[in-house]
């Protein structure tokens, strides 16, 4: 089995395991009421971030092994490829994620905040809260660029692909470094976003971010089927 297809093996299950540990972080309790309550919360919470934690390091040694492969993500569909910021989703899309989230929130629980009742959700996120949303995602911009012109160099250099003399260990071996960096970037982004946020809205967040996987994944399989592509 090349190391592609056995990636993309690992990602099959490790993707169905995402929707048990999902159904899980949906059924928590929330807003907690009690101390076993809010244990259970960063119990899950830690439960799927070592999830994620799995998923870097296997696609971590498969990039090793084979980065073209992983650059060009053959366990994806057509439509997730087509989003995709260095084979995975762009880091900063947690952020649009955490505003888009708390804005419905926000609007669901509006007449109780205005009442000066505390929700604990997302919509209730405090001015600190927002700060720290907004230089992280400040931050993680500015990597996000930092690798975009690393690749863009790698890219660039092409042409010394076709040269006798070429390298192309050392060629392929910037290419592992600007993916492993992608993800790294990618893990580091979920687990300060977490870190910044109570229990409940981790969960609220982490429940919000598979769902977006989960929806943009099963529309484009539909439509890698309706075209003939699997």
């Amino acid at each position: 089995m090349s190391s592609s297809s056995s990636f993309t093996s690992f990602y099959e299950t490790w993707f169905e395991q995402l929707h048990h540990l999902v159904h899980q972080l949906s059924t928590c309790p929330r807003p907690p009421t009690t101390p076993d309550h809010h244990h259970h919360l960063l119990h899950v919470v830690q439960k799927v971030m070592s999830h994620y934690d799995e998923y870097y390091r296997v696609k971590a040694l498969a990039t090793e092994r084979d980065a073209l492969a992983v650059f060009i993500a053959p366990w994806a569909t057509t439509l997730e490829r087509s989003l995709h910021w260095i084979a995975g989703w762009r880091p900063t899309t947690a952020f649009h994620l955490v505003y888009s989230e708390s804005s419905i929130h926000f609007e669901a629980h509006i007449v109780d905040i205005l009442r000066g009742f505390c929700t604990g959700d997302l919509g209730d996120l405090s001015p600190s809260q927002f700060r720290r949303v907004s230089e992280l995602q400040c931050e993680t911009v500015k990597e996000e660029n930092a690798i975009s012109e690393e690749l863009s160099e790698w890219q660039e250099g092409a042409s010394e692909l076709m040269g006798a003399c070429t390298n192309l260990d050392m060629k392929m071996g910037r290419l592992v470094s600007v993916l492993k960096a992608a993800d790294d970037l990618r893990l580091r982004t979920v687990r300060k976003v977490v870190e910044l946020l109570t229990p409940q809205q981790a969960v609220e967040f982490l429940i919000a971010a598979a769902e977006l996987q989960f929806g943009v994944r099963g529309w484009g399989m539909n439509q890698d089927r309706q075209r003939g592509n699997v």
